[in-house]
């Protein structure tokens, strides 16, 4: 059987996230030990890997038949139907996900760093198991 134009876009843009969430998840699971200069690099990594996540999630919409083109709307849409379990904490990632350029900011980088830790990489890792069973 052939596969569908869709299907196959989203299963190939889930193997870049995956790729980005295995980096992602190795500094995120030892953040205690990170240097400030590692830590900056654990903030990058999280910004590559969410947008390689609302992406795949609008690729996999696409193949469901579900039109989203803005991350917004992307999000939204996930969360309504039951691909993403938190659409609050996404929403979050999406607005803070700018801020995070601005790492020269003490305050703004500690917040960051824990939001990453603490909350971001739980709800993107609910969408890679998610999809990784697709």
């Amino acid at each position: 059987m052939k596969e569908k134009k869709y299907d196959i876009r989203w299963k190939q843009r889930f193997q870049n996230f995956k790729k980005a969430y295995e980096q992602l998840r190795d500094p995120v699971l030892k953040v205690d030990e990170l240097s400030d200069l590692e830590k900056e690099g654990m903030v990058q990594r999280f910004e590559y890997t969410f947008e390689l996540a609302w992406k795949t999630l609008k690729d996999y919409l696409e193949e469901q038949q579900v039109n989203a083109k803005f991350p917004r709307e992307v999000i939204k849409q996930s969360f309504h139907y039951e691909i993403i379990q938190d659409g609050e904490i996404w929403m979050d990632m999406l607005e803070k996900r700018n801020l995070m350029a601005h790492t020269y900011e003490e305050t703004i980088f500690r917040d960051s760093v824990q939001k990453i830790a603490n909350e971001y990489f739980k709800a993107i890792s609910q969408l890679y198991n998610f999809l990784q069973n697709k």
